[in-house]
């Protein structure tokens, strides 16, 4: 949830310069803070209200009062079924286990100009995030939020990076709040060119992704992509808030050279907030297995057909 960083960012400088000196004198490179940070409650100007019954600042992310320790530096989990609850991670954070679990986290990394996410799962098995935020301390164009396989993402938060979330194989994110991307003009990932920010992003040769009761609204993030933009098979994208982009949500083939098999869009709410009047696009090979009960958040009607084109 966006979260009041102001009145912690001096205990947080000082639990910082803490760790520091504990390391140079040769504590554990990465050793949590012994003093809690207390996690706030959303400011007004962040994050406000979502559509009604839908995820938004108030139902996501670390729940305010929640007792959080910082952790500096970069880390990585490489135990099976270690439950990881209440850090702040001031690093970027990979896991390599299977059954590692994240509950109340901040993943808020570093400054980097390395392309690379607030939280890496890829090379990881069944790893679980609950009740977390992503907000890069230092937003640029290298930093996207999760990168993530064979996770489940539960009620969780993402702002203020390029991409929310890049989701391979066996991904599942459900009642979690994406918005407010950051939009930089030089993109290296992107030829120098601006960036090509997406809510989620599914990739070719991947399957069985899964976006259920989200809230993805990109309608304030300057010339996004999509809300969702895949090339993935067996993508489901069921009872989610949808908005922003150039067309909301994306579905192209053309990564493959084949058509993909198994998309389903249904029962979504779509915003006003593309740039072509544009719900769904698909691509010349794409089709969706099933289509039902997608409608305009404002007036409950049926959104239009797809457009079709490459």
């Amino acid at each position: 949830m966006a979260k009041t960083w102001s009145y912690v960012i001096a205990a947080v400088a000082a639990l910082a310069l803490a760790v520091t000196v504990a390391q140079q004198l040769g504590e554990p490179a990465g050793q949590a803070s012994e003093n809690p940070v207390t996690h706030g409650s959303p400011p007004p100007e962040t994050g406000g209200p979502g559509p009604p019954g839908f995820p938004d600042a108030a139902s996501t992310g670390v729940p305010p009062g929640t007792a959080l320790t910082v952790v500096t530096g970069d880390q990585t989990f490489a135990k099976d079924g270690e439950v990881i609850e209440g850090k702040i991670f001031d690093g970027f954070v990979v896991v390599t286990a299977r059954g590692v679990t994240f509950r109340k986290c901040v993943f808020r990394g570093a400054a980097t100009t390395d392309v690379r996410p607030l939280l890496d799962t890829e090379q990881a098995k069944e790893t679980v995030v609950e009740d977390s935020e992503f907000h890069p301390a230092h937003p640029s164009p290298s930093i996207d939020g999760i990168w993530a396989a064979s996770t489940k993402i539960y009620r969780s938060e993402f702002r203020g990076t390029v991409d929310g979330v890049k989701a391979h194989t066996a991904t599942l994110v459900q009642d979690s709040y994406i918005h407010d991307l950051s939009w930089f003009a030089h993109d290296p990932d992107q030829g120098g060119g601006p960036t090509h920010n997406d809510g989620v992003q599914a990739f070719a040769d991947q399957s069985g992704v899964t976006l259920r009761h989200n809230t993805i609204d990109l309608s304030t993030t300057r010339d996004p992509n999509a809300a969702v933009q895949s090339s993935a098979d067996e993508l489901r994208v069921e009872d989610n808030y949808l908005d922003g982009g150039g067309c909301i949500v994306n579905i192209d083939h053309t990564p493959l050279g084949r058509p993909l098999t198994g998309q389903r869009v249904t029962g979504n709410r779509f915003g006003r907030g593309s740039a072509h009047d544009c719900p769904i696009l698909l691509s010349t090979r794409s089709e969706l297995a099933a289509k039902a009960g997608n409608v305009w958040h404002d007036t409950g009607e049926p959104i239009p057909s797809p457009e079709q084109h490459d």
